[in-house]
């Protein structure tokens, strides 16, 4: 051996010495964990499926139109099909949905920096995608690449992933951290990151939104897209050696071998494909499907079964969100007007028998970040009056309020059949205020485009909810006057971007607390969304095979039967000694007791 070579070999012997000396979780490159860190993680919490869940069967449920896209980001992206893609894809950590505690994921452990601002995690070393490829800590810093990046053509995420991101440090495959730009109150809310197959997408390019409109990206979750034709269906099957089916907080769950979505466009037809067995559950919350329409034989005679559950989390900010773009809706009077003209409690008590409550405002139940104080504005012709009058508007021979010959009529686009008498109701009784309702109903994805567009008078729509309120996305001006932004009532208000950045950059929860009623006033001030329902409980109809658990949910759960979810997800099982018995009883029109479940365990207090 040569002089040169034994200095070498000298080297290499003396460095994995000295690396010997750390383990071999503690350092990688030029960065080093924390000599102090404590590592957490959570093994006691109580688990929320059933021993009894059995494997098996197919879950035949619906989807109102065929998704846009099957990409996560980007143009059309943000449908409501997009969640079943989301629901399979998990994160480093979730959250309990009972106590609300973190609880493990991918990552099996956890630790918070004494900056606030940094978590380190230790990945589960069986994590795997659904192509088999291990889960790695460099799928999370492609995740800073991707969601940064400009081919995605993402603009919220670009900002999100840029201004409360900084960086993800690798320090080796299964150790990493995640570094908030700033320290936060609620740190593991906000770097709880999501990780994306580097070794799928490979480079980013300027093809990326039509190279992957339709590709089948791998995941973690428990089910994987298995089949689709566009604008009919999609097939997803579970994975049969899913490397999470044994944890504590995943066992006896996601149970259904197969879960198929099919496209029917009608709600009332959806209604006939239940009762004929074709779909295998059907939402019961508006009131003349609960207390009418299944007053049918396959609930009477007991081969369907109702449940009544009630939740206790974040409500939906359903209402009427007005595009402030639009030259009548400029005017805060005009928009204060509006909201005085629709009658919400005669539609509640009239078409919903009273079964929904009044929304006061959008951000109801999200604990102490709700501010109580604010009141929607009701029904008040004489308020009305006054506003248009102030702004120098007058009644015209036909009723509706008239300014420099402009009408003030405006269009409502819903895209729920089932809407229209509500929106009926409002229309009349809007008139009696001096205002005409144009009603428009479109698909859910053509609804949701146009709003997205921006082409809007009036969007009668809700908003999915999160564990703390998200007011940058619909209320900061740099989601404004451009397409694709949530900013869907284009508001551009100085003391609204002021309130928001602070929000954004707060260090500490008392004062984002504030923050948050400060905001959410502003929001009432400004006028621009006009609160409508809030259903805090889960109604619904299913065939008499699938069963639940013993408390069928969670306090957080918003469908009894969402095949997917990491956290509420996949409760439900098949009984195929049930279906063999409920079919036979059927064809020899033999009965069963009829069967309504009402569970108030979650019940919010009054």
């Amino acid at each position: 051996m040569t002089i040169c070579n034994r200095i070498l070999l000298f080297s290499v012997v003396l460095c994995l010495f000295f690396l010997s000396l750390y383990s071999s979780d503690q350092v990688f490159g030029n960065e080093s964990l924390p000599k102090d860190i404590k590592w957490l993680t959570n093994t006691t919490d109580p688990t929320f499926a059933s021993e009894q869940a059995i494997k098996g069967g197919t879950f035949h449920s619906s989807i109102l139109s065929f998704p846009m896209t099957f990409r996560v980001v980007g143009p059309d992206s943000n449908g409501s099909f997009r969640s079943a893609f989301d629901d399979n894809q998990l994160s480093l950590i979730n959250i309990h949905p009972n106590t609300e505690n973190i609880i493990p994921e991918l990552a099996t452990h956890w630790a918070f920096g004494k900056d606030k601002k940094t978590m380190y995690f230790k990945l589960n070393r069986d994590a795997r995608w659904s192509d088999g490829k291990p889960v790695t800590a460099d799928d999370f810093t492609f995740t800073l690449e991707f969601m940064r990046s400009k081919e995605i053509v993402a603009p919220w995420y670009n900002d999100y992933y840029t201004k409360e991101i900084d960086k993800v440090i690798v320090y080796d495959d299964y150790t990493l951290a995640v570094v908030a730009t700033k320290a936060q109150p609620d740190l593991h809310l906000r770097v709880w990151l999501t990780p994306i197959p580097r070794h799928f997408y490979g480079k980013l390019d300027k093809d990326f939104i039509k190279k992957y409109n339709w590709k089948i990206v791998p995941n973690t979750g428990p089910y994987q897209v298995s089949d689709f034709q566009k604008g009919k269906y999609v097939h997803f099957e579970r994975k049969k050696d899913w490397w999470a089916k044994d944890l504590r907080y995943f066992k006896n769950r996601f149970n259904v071998d197969k879960v198929v979505f099919s496209v029917v466009r009608d709600f009332n037809i959806l209604w006939e494909y239940f009762k004929k067995g074709k779909v295998d559950v059907f939402p019961l919350t508006m009131p003349n499907y609960w207390h009418e329409k299944s007053k049918t034989p396959v609930i009477e005679n007991g081969y369907v079964h109702k449940i009544w559950f009630f939740n206790d989390t974040q409500q939906s900010a359903m209402g009427m969100w007005l595009n402030q773009d639009r030259e009548i809706f400029r005017d805060q009077n005009v928009r204060h007007a509006f909201a005085h003209a629709m009658n919400i409690d005669k539609v509640i008590k009239n078409v919903l028998r009273n079964d929904f409550f009044h929304l006061e405002h959008g951000f109801v139940g999200y604990g102490k970040y709700s501010n109580t104080s604010i009141k929607a504005r009701r029904f008040d012709l004489e308020k009305v009056g006054q506003y248009m009058k102030a702004s120098g508007w007058n009644r015209g021979g036909d009723g509706i309020w008239n300014k420099d010959g402009k009408r003030f009529s405006v269009e409502v686009t819903y895209s729920i059949d089932e809407h229209t008498p509500r929106l009926v109701v409002l229309k009349e009784e809007a008139k009696k205020a001096g205002i005409e309702l144009q009603l428009q109903r479109l698909d859910s994805s053509a609804a949701f485009k146009k709003f997205l567009e921006k082409k809007h008078d009036v969007a009668w729509m809700g908003w999915s909810t999160s564990l703390r309120p998200q007011f940058w996305e619909h209320f900061h001006s740099i989601n404004a006057h451009k397409p694709q932004t949530n900013n869907i009532t284009n508001t551009d208000d100085p003391e609204m971007d002021r309130l928001n950045d602070a929000f954004r950059n707060s260090l500490e929860e008392k004062e984002r607390i504030q923050l948050s009623w400060k905001i959410q006033s502003k929001i009432h001030e400004i006028g621009c969304f006009v609160p409508t329902f809030m259903v805090p409980y889960v109604r619904q109809a299913y065939w008499r095979w699938w069963r639940l658990p013993e408390i069928p949910g969670t306090k957080m759960t918003g469908d009894l039967f969402s095949p997917f979810g990491s956290t509420t997800g996949g409760l439900f099982w098949y009984d195929k000694d049930l279906h063999t018995e409920t079919e036979k009883a059927m064809k020899a029109n033999q009965k069963f007791k009829p069967i309504t479940i009402l569970n108030e365990m979650y019940k919010i207090k009054s």
